[in-house]
């Protein structure tokens, strides 16, 4: 009888860790792309893109991959999100945040958006995951808060020192888009969006922008930057930080919750300084390193399950 009931409990852990697993690997992939994605802005910024480009190529190219399909599960309620939730989850996790995101990019080097906006999303996501979907957040949670908090200001304190109004303009860019993550998380946990629709629904709605952007600024810039960098920047804005990192995101939300899922945006800023530094040429500053540092720290204690 005992042999049994232990071998019931030994099967049902089993089954219990792999929807799990499949969200860890889901949210480290996404922090991967999201990194990728970071950098290949600050690339794409130097070489002649504007934010607006930016958000072209983040979005457009998905969003006609995607339109047969939110077509046929039904575009007048989109995928059965409806078009208010539509809406507002492309402003918290589409191109309004990803627009003001890159326009961060403009006043700060790539280490502060790298490490600020994800560590604010962790932040926002433990916050709202208590406040507002009512879940547990342990001691040593709210502890890894705190210190990614100490991090940050320590980030801010480069900024005052070394870069001034710009700076600290470009960090609190990076702050609010990282909350706004965070809500966007938060919304998918309480409206029970699936990570497919939630994918779909914003890439397609994105199109809405592509009319605007034509009139108003064209194609000609774009098209006389060449070839190469466009198709660099189609590959890791429009698929791999764009519906991939997305998608992988929502299946971490919905196998792990908002609360442990939140703190997979702080894998990015290690990644994000790896990457800068291998591929552009970026080293981080001693401070970066040390706010970096600092917000690993927290990171761990965050995800700690006591």
């Amino acid at each position: 009888m005992d042999q049994r009931a232990s071998g019931a409990d030994a099967l049902t852990q089993k089954n219990d860790a792999a929807p799990a697993l499949l969200g860890v690997v889901c949210g480290l992939a996404a922090a991967l792309f999201w990194a990728l994605g970071f950098a290949a802005t600050r690339h794409g910024l130097k070489v002649g893109f504007t934010p607006v480009d930016l958000l072209v190529h983040r979005y457009v190219w998905s969003g006609i991959v995607f339109l047969p399909l939110v077509a046929r599960a039904g575009i007048s309620d989109l995928c059965g999100i409806g078009w208010s939730r539509g809406l507002v989850l492309m402003v918290l996790g589409g191109p309004v945040m990803s627009l003001i995101s890159y326009t961060g990019f403009l006043f700060v080097p790539l280490g502060h958006g790298s490490v600020i906006q994800p560590s604010c999303a962790t932040l926002g996501g433990l916050l709202l995951a208590a406040v507002v979907l009512k879940e547990r957040i342990s001691a040593s949670r709210l502890a890894g808060a705190i210190v990614i908090v100490g991090g940050l200001g320590v980030i801010g304190a480069e900024s005052i020192g070394h870069i001034g109004t710009d700076g600290v303009q470009g960090d609190l860019i990076f702050v609010l888009t990282g909350f706004m993550f965070a809500g966007f998380g938060a919304a998918l946990r309480r409206w029970r969006v699936s990570a497919v629709s939630a994918a779909l629904v914003i890439n397609v709605l994105s199109l809405l922008l592509l009319p605007v952007y034509v009139a108003t600024v064209g194609l000609a810039h774009v098209a006389a930057i060449g070839v190469t960098e466009n198709a660099i920047q189609a590959l890791a804005q429009g698929v791999l930080a764009g519906p991939a990192a997305l998608y992988l995101y929502a299946v971490s939300v919905q196998r792990l919750g908002v609360a442990r899922a939140a703190v997979f945006p702080a894998c990015v800023p290690a990644l994000t300084l790896l990457i800068g530094w291998l591929l552009l040429g970026e080293p981080p500053t001693m401070l970066q390193t040390a706010g970096l540092v600092t917000v690993l720290c927290g990171f761990y204690l965050a995800q700690r399950q006591s």
